[in-house]
Parts: structure tokens; C-alpha cells; sequence
């Protein structure tokens, strides 16, 4: 089965915790087909695998449900928020890869 691959817009935040990961929140329309098609296979936490590429810059990470927006959260590494010079409240499209 070829994986599918989704192309999206988000707005970058920070979360206000102490660690201050750097979130998008995936659109609601595409988390909603993700859940409907890969839910039954998630990790711990209800996390899916994924590659997504950001520029010319992809990387392997994945994805987790947000509870307040039912959508899924993908965290930005500080290495590609730099290379890809990416600020908090910046809108930035994306490729996300499903690898279940």
C-alpha cells in the first residue's frame, strides 16, 4: 500500500510549558482522514509515525492527538526551525508522510 501523503498549512506556536517545544496544529479536514484511516494503529500516546518535509528539509518524527483541538500536533525541532528559519506565529506549508 503506498503511503499517502498530505499537504497542509499551520500556524507555528509555542507551547507555554517549560520545555518550549514549538507545535503546529495539523488542520482539522486532514486530521480527521488520518484518524479515520491510521487511529487503529497508533503508538503510545495515540502517536503515528511520519516523515515531513518543511522546504528542503524533511526528517522522521510523529504526530499526537490534541485533546482541546482534536486534531493532531506535530512538534518543529529547533534544527529545522533554523534551517528553515521558522518563527513562532509564522504559517508554514508541509508534506506529512503517514509510516504505519
Amino acid at each position: 500500500m503506498e503511503k499517502p501523503i498530505y499537504k497542509m498549512r499551520a500556524k507555528v506556536w509555542l507551547y507555554q510549558g517549560m520545555a518550549g517545544w514549538h507545535f503546529v496544529t495539523l488542520p482539522i479536514k486532514q486530521s480527521n482522514k488520518i484518524k479515520e484511516l491510521f487511529g487503529g494503529m497508533a503508538g503510545g500516546w495515540g502517536s503515528l509515525p511520519v516523515i515531513v518535509t518543511i522546504g528542503k528539509t524533511s526528517w522522521k518524527t510523529s504526530i499526537f492527538p490534541d485533546k482541546k483541538s482534536s486534531g493532531y500536533l506535530l512538534p518543529l525541532k529547533a534544527e529545522v526551525r533554523r534551517k528553515e528559519e521558522i518563527l513562532i506565529g509564522d504559517i508554514i506549508k508541509f508534506l506529512l508522510e503517514i509510516q504505519v
